[in-house]
C-alpha cells in the first residue's frame, strides 16, 4: 500500500479544504483498494451538497453552518488519518476502520459503521464546540436543514447500491421506498440524538465533556458491533448480498462518487 496522504494531517480551515481533502482520501482508496474509500466517497457527495446549499442562502447563517461543516469534517478525517498512520482514533471509528479490512462486510454494512460513528458521535461534538452554549438553541434550524440535505442523496445511493448488487434494484421495485423510509427515519432518529447530545455537552467544562465524549463513544462502539454482527439471519442475507456485489474495490468507489 502506498502511504496515507501527508496533506490531510493538517486540519481543514474551510468546505473547500474539507472537499480537497476528502478527494485525496478518495483518491488514496482508489489506488490502493481500500474500503475506506466507500464511506469517504460518499461523505464528499454530502459535502459538496451543504457547500452549495451555503452558496444558495439555504441555511440561515452560511458561515456558521461552514464552521459546523469543518469542524464535523476534520473528525472524521482525523480519525481516518490516525488509523492510517497507527494510530488509536475513537473505538467507534476503530470498530467502522477495522471492518474495511475485512472481505465479508457488505458495501451498505462499511456505510452504516461510518455514519454510526460520525453521525452518533461526531455530529453533537461538532455542534456543541461550533458556537458556545448559550447561542446553541439559535443553531437548532440549520442544525435540522442538514438532514434535507441527506435525505435529498438517499435515491442516490438507494440507485449506487443497485448498480452494485443489482438483485436490490429489483427488490426496491417490489418493495417500493421501502429502504429510503427506513433509511430516511433512522437518520432521523439519528440527528435528534446526535442534537440532544449536543445540548449534554455544550454547557459542561472540558474535563467533563471529555468523560461524556468516552462514555458515548464505548455505547457508539457496541451498537457498531450490532451492525457488523446483525444476528444469523441478518448475517445469511449479509452473505447472499455480498457473494452478489459486483465490481472491484475500487469500481465501486467509482459508482458512489
Amino acid at each position: 500500500m502506498s502511504d496515507f496522504p501527508a496533506s490531510i494531517a493538517t486540519p481543514a480551515e474551510t468546505i473547500d479544504d474539507v472537499i480537497q481533502q476528502l478527494t485525496a482520501i478518495v483518491d488514496w482508496s482508489k489506488q490502493n483498494n481500500s474500503r475506506i474509500g466507500y464511506f469517504a466517497a460518499l461523505y464528499r457527495k454530502v459535502t459538496i451538497q451543504v457547500k452549495k446549499g451555503i452558496e444558495q442562502n439555504f441555511f440561515d447563517d452560511g458561515p456558521r453552518m461552514e464552521r459546523l461543516d469543518v469542524i464535523f469534517a476534520n473528525r472524521y478525517i482525523h480519525a481516518c488519518y490516525q488509523y492510517q498512520t497507527g494510530q488509536s482514533p475513537n473505538r467507534s471509528w476503530i470498530c467502522a476502520f477495522d471492518q474495511t479490512e475485512r472481505w465479508w462486510p457488505i458495501v451498505l454494512q462499511h456505510l452504516l459503521l461510518g455514519m454510526n460513528a460520525h453521525i452518533n458521535l461526531d455530529l453533537g461534538i461538532a455542534a456543541a464546540e461550533t458556537v458556545p452554549a448559550e447561542e446553541l438553541s439559535g443553531l437548532k434550524g440549520d442544525f435540522d436543514k442538514i438532514n434535507q440535505v441527506l435525505a435529498s442523496l438517499v435515491g442516490d445511493v438507494q440507485d449506487e447500491l443497485a448498480q452494485i448488487w443489482p438483485l436490490l434494484g429489483l427488490m426496491s421495485r417490489y418493495l417500493g421506498n421501502v429502504q429510503t423510509a427506513i433509511i430516511n427515519f433512522s437518520m432521523e432518529k439519528a440527528r435528534d440524538a446526535a442534537w440532544s447530545f449536543a445540548e449534554t455537552l455544550s454547557p459542561l467544562p472540558a474535563a467533563q465533556r471529555q468523560q461524556a465524549i468516552g462514555n458515548k463513544d464505548e455505547a457508539i462502539a457496541a451498537f457498531s458491533r450490532v451492525i457488523s454482527h446483525p444476528g444469523w439471519v441478518g448475517a445469511l442475507v449479509n452473505k447472499i448480498v455480498r457473494l452478489g456485489e459486483r465490481g472491484t474495490t475500487r469500481q465501486r468507489i467509482e459508482i458512489l462518487e
